[in-house]
C-alpha cells in the first residue's frame, strides 16, 4: 500500500514559541518528527503562513493552509490535495516519539473497507483516540474534510464521524506525548535518552 505523510505544522504555539525547533536529540522536533516517519516517502509539510517558511528546507512539499484558521483538519486538507498516494499518514510535527513502526502497526490492521486506521491508548483512567496520528483514505479525507471545512466545521473528531474508522490499541502511550508546553518539553527531554536511541538519525 503506497502511503505518504502529510506532518502538521501550522499550529500557533503561543503556550511554547518556537517549539518545533527547540532540540530533539540533537535536532529540532520538527526534523526529528519528519526523519522519524516521512524519509524516504511521498511527503508534505502543513504550514500556517508564511512565518514558517523555514519547513521548506526539509525535503517535502510545503504547503501553506488553504483554509486559515481552521486548526488541523484545515492544514490536513490543504496538505492532501498536494499528495498522490492513495494513503496519507497525518502525524503532528510536535510528536517527537511518533515512529514508522506506529504508521506499520497502522497499515498491517488496514482492513477493506476502512477510511482511517487511528491508534487509541489510555491515558490514566480513560480512552484517548489519536486522530493527529493516523492513517487516511486520501480522497475520502479529502471529500469529507472539504465538506466539513466548507460547512464551518474544524474538528477533527467531526471527520472521523463521517469516515469508517478502525481503531488499533496501543500499550505504548509515550510513543503519542507532543510538545505544546515547558512542562511537556521537560518531560520530553526526561524521555528522550531512553526513547531516541531507537529512532532513525
Amino acid at each position: 500500500m503506497e502511503i505518504a505523510v502529510c506532518i502538521l505544522a501550522g499550529g500557533r504555539a503561543t503556550r511554547l514559541p518556537g517549539k518545533l525547533w527547540l532540540d530533539a536529540g540533537g535536532m529540532p522536533i520538527v526534523v526529528r518528527v519528519f526523519r522519524n516517519v516521512a524519509a524516504g516517502r511521498e511527503a508534505a509539510i502543513a504550514c500556517g503562513d508564511a512565518r514558517d517558511r523555514a519547513l521548506a528546507d526539509l525535503p517535502a512539499t510545503f504547503v501553506l493552509d488553504r483554509w486559515p484558521k481552521a486548526g488541523p483538519l484545515g492544514g490536513l486538507v490543504s496538505a492532501c490535495a498536494t499528495l498522490h498516494a492513495p494513503w496519507v499518514f497525518a502525524v503532528a510535527a510536535d510528536a517527537p516519539f511518533v515512529t514508522s513502526a506506529v504508521l506499520d502497526t497502522l497499515s498491517a490492521r488496514r482492513e477493506a473497507g476502512d477510511e482511517a486506521v487511528v491508534p487509541v491508548h489510555r491515558e490514566g483512567e480513560t480512552q484517548r483516540l489519536e486522530p493527529l496520528v493516523a492513517l487516511y483514505d486520501r480522497a475520502r479525507l479529502l471529500a469529507v474534510g472539504e465538506a466539513l471545512l466548507q460547512s464551518g466545521a474544524r474538528a477533527m473528531y467531526a471527520l472521523l464521524d463521517g469516515l469508517r474508522v478502525r481503531t488499533v490499541c496501543f500499550e505504548d502511550e509515550e510513543a503519542f506525548a507532543n510538545v505544546n508546553t515547558q512542562a511537556d518539553y521537560d518531560r520530553m527531554q526526561r524521555l528522550a535518552r531512553k526513547r531516541f536511541r531507537v529512532v532513525a538519525k
